[in-house]
């Protein structure tokens, strides 16, 4: 373990996979209690329907040289979020760090139809699966965050704040609203968290090398350029643990402040904090993608890894 967050409690809300389950196993070996909770575990599956489990995030946690607990909670369930908020008091009396990484949401997104091809129902699932996730999670949370000075919250979210502001062509209107509106919910966050001092931020990675992109390219991590034949544009990519190191870096800041309010990158934060992915590069996926992908021009990432 590292140690820079030695003492520290931390719950991961959502946190089976993804930069979700990286941000948990970087926060336990930094030192850091985690919490880990999300709805797939080894004895059933959400309808997410992807193999990765809970158990499995405590696992490499526990590798990493960390410890934690790993609960089955479903966080559009008022009553199963008030009873991980009483447990977590009794048992730590506090909250120093919530990484809300909620969603699970990729399944209803029908790529590319206007609102009102789209399906309402899945349009709406989205909604659940972001905003009233989030804030289900946030009200039952908040006052044990809000206990302890300098607290953290993390939002996940798809998108920097200024990349967010125009429409995301291609997408669906349900997934646009889903993720820019969580870049909204960490300015009001910050807004109702700074009478406590504590910092709420919005927290995007880049394209990002998850379990299930990795699937769709038919690569590992030891092998992921391969994919870059089929899309060139990948050699922007960056690894789950990429996020992981950089929201560590942000928790351990004593100036970590600065940022509330603010949607940051783990691209930005990996230049202000001096990050590496595990490939020794430090990219910057969102300055690429609006500066070199979007405007057609050919995939290279020179100055920007």
């Amino acid at each position: 373990m590292s140690g820079e967050l030695a003492g520290k409690v931390a719950l991961v809300a959502g946190g089976t996979r993804g930069a979700s389950r990286a941000i948990a196993v970087e926060l336990g070996r930094a030192g850091a209690y985690v919490y880990v909770t999300g709805r797939t575990t080894r004895a059933g599956r959400s309808e997410v329907d992807r193999p990765e489990t809970i158990e499995d995030t405590l696992e490499q946690i526990e590798a990493a040289g960390g410890k934690g607990i790993a609960l089955r909670v479903d966080h559009l369930v008022s009553d199963e979020v008030a009873a991980l908020a009483e447990r977590i008091d009794a048992e730590h009396g506090g909250l120093d760090i919530l990484v809300d990484g909620i969603w699970g949401g990729d399944r209803y997104l029908e790529w590319g139809k206007p609102v009102w091809e789209h399906s309402l129902d899945a349009s709406l699932r989205m909604m659940r699966l972001s905003l009233d996730a989030h804030l289900i999670t946030s009200h039952h949370l908040f006052p044990l965050v809000i206990r302890r000075p300098g607290g953290l919250v993390i939002e996940l979210t798809d998108g920097t704040a200024e990349y967010n502001r125009k429409y995301r062509q291609g997408t669906s209107l349900p997934y646009y609203l889903a993720k820019a509106a969580i870049n909204v919910l960490a300015v009001g966050e910050a807004a109702e968290l700074k009478a406590h001092d504590c910092t709420a931020v919005a927290f995007t990675p880049g394209w990002l090398r998850s379990e299930a992109m990795l699937e769709i390219f038919e690569v590992a991590e030891e092998n992921w350029r391969d994919a870059t034949v089929r899309e060139p544009h990948f050699v922007i990519s960056e690894s789950p643990t990429f996020s992981g190191r950089t929201v560590v870096a942000l928790a351990a800041d004593p100036d970590r402040h600065r940022w509330t309010g603010q949607t940051v990158s783990s691209g930005q934060l990996a230049k202000v904090y001096e990050i590496d992915d595990v490939d020794g590069s430090r990219p910057d996926a969102w300055r690429y993608i609006e500066e070199v992908q979007e405007p057609g021009k050919p995939a290279d990432a020179t100055g920007y890894r």
